[in-house]
């Protein structure tokens, strides 16, 4: 196989294996933690779990990557990266541990929740340093090649440790304490791990450092603001019509994730165990849809056109939605996270053809840094909407409706500018 070869080839390259590994225990922990806060928040036996409790546990995993990832590369650019990763994995590991003693101590949930989004915020520094790392450990020749399989493994990683978190938490009998200090030992390990490296060896250079953070700081906001200017321009316009659909898409997409864990938790399950292994279940199947729209995309986009694989993505959701989604029912449930899986993923890969398309290099960087705002920040906002229109055990109608009357607004709205 073509991956496995790619891989062999990177390997070779001493910083390349250890830089990945790095990566690969920093990611595994996060999905050991992020497992441990949904198990935490939704199916802890003691707490009543609500929508709003889901809502506000999204925006602490997710409001980081919105709110300091276009200004992390700032930093980055003036910090040693390698201490980034050593540091910055050590103080995981520690407000890991001080997550898992406030679990124990059943403090109010604020607490828990400005610890856990500490340890969220810290990892934005972490991802964006290692893409930045990535050309000081191969050569120009691969450095494609590294950018294609080095974050898939770590996503790899990262599916791995929540796997590896739902086995620890069965064999602990339910200690969602236990499943963090898991991730603790990973981040110190990642933290370990990075001593493997010259400090210099990652950069950043020295004499292309900014010499003001203030005048940095400043530039990348006015950066961003220019890149969403270059958007509103009429060769751009199809980026711009597809970030929007991709947003919305991703808005649907996280107020059904609310409402599934609603159902697990309390409509679908016998007990908090028996729900969690269903949610387990559900997002091992929506991960399988993920996979099968990396196949069925290339090919159906290749026939349409990226546009128009977005249409026929959104049009189907709307109609198979409601089908699947409105019997409230585990088989027609698991269908509907496999298809909304292959949905979501299959607009977004057409999504980002047509931004790295349609809009010029110089902008690309700042633009997927708009792009990441907006795909945060719609899940986020939908977790709201879920909160405010889900009833205690998740059996929402007018949820399931809303949603399928956004998909064909996209449907339709992305159908009239291909039409154009």
């Amino acid at each position: 196989m073509s991956v496995v070869r790619d891989l062999s080839v990177l390997l070779r390259f001493q910083g390349f294996r250890r830089l990945l590994a790095v990566r690969l225990l920093s990611q595994g922990a996060d999905g050991v933690y992020q497992v441990a806060l949904a198990a935490y928040v939704v199916f802890s036996p003691e707490k009543q779990t609500s929508a709003a409790a889901i809502a506000s546990a999204m925006a602490v995993l997710l409001l980081p990557y919105s709110l300091v990832g276009p200004f992390a590369g700032v930093l980055l650019d003036r910090w040693r990266r390698r201490q980034v990763f050593l540091y910055g994995n050590l103080l995981r590991a520690l407000l890991a541990c001080g997550t898992a003693a406030l679990m124990l101590g059943h403090v109010p949930d604020w607490l828990f929740y400005v610890s856990a989004l500490c340890v969220t915020a810290i990892n934005r520094f972490i991802l964006a340093g290692l893409s930045a790392a990535l050309p000081h450990v191969v050569d120009g020749e691969r450095l494609v090649m590294a950018n294609s399989l080095s974050p898939t493994a770590g996503t790899l990683a990262a599916t791995a440790g929540g796997g590896l978190a739902f086995l620890v938490r069965l064999v602990a009998e339910g200690s969602d304490a236990a499943v963090v200090l898991l991730g603790a030992t990973l981040y110190l390990g990642s933290a370990l791990a990075s001593l493997s490296l010259a400090p210099e060896l990652l950069g950043p250079d020295r004499e292309s450092v900014s010499p003001r953070l203030g005048t940095a700081l400043a530039g990348t906001l006015h950066a961003l603001v220019a890149g969403v200017r270059h958007l509103a321009e009429p060769p751009r316009r199809e980026a711009a019509w597809a970030l929007t659909a991709m947003t919305l898409m991703r808005f649907c997409y996280g107020a059904l994730l609310v409402l599934l864990l609603m159902l697990c938790r309390y409509a679908l399950a016998s007990d908090s165990d028996h729900g969690l292994a269903l949610l387990g279940l559900a997002l091992g199947v929506s991960g399988a849809g993920f996979l099968a729209a990396a196949v069925v995309t290339p090919w159906a986009a290749g026939r349409l056109g990226p546009g128009r694989w977005i249409v026929v993505c959104a049009a189907g959701a709307a109609v198979l939605e409601p089908a699947l989604g409105l019997p409230f029912a585990t088989g027609p449930m698991l269908v509907a996270a496999f298809v909304l899986g292959l949905i979501t993923q299959g607009a977004k890969i057409s999504t980002d053809t047509i931004v790295q398309s349609a809009v010029e290099d110089a902008f690309r960087g700042r633009i997927f840094s708009v792009y990441d705002v907006l795909f945060n920040a719609a899940f986020v906002g939908a977790a709201g909407l879920a909160a405010l229109m889900l009833p205690p055990d998740g059996r929402s109608a007018a949820l399931v409706v809303t949603v399928a009357v956004i998909y064909a607004a996209v449907a339709t709205a992305m159908s009239r500018f291909q039409h154009r």
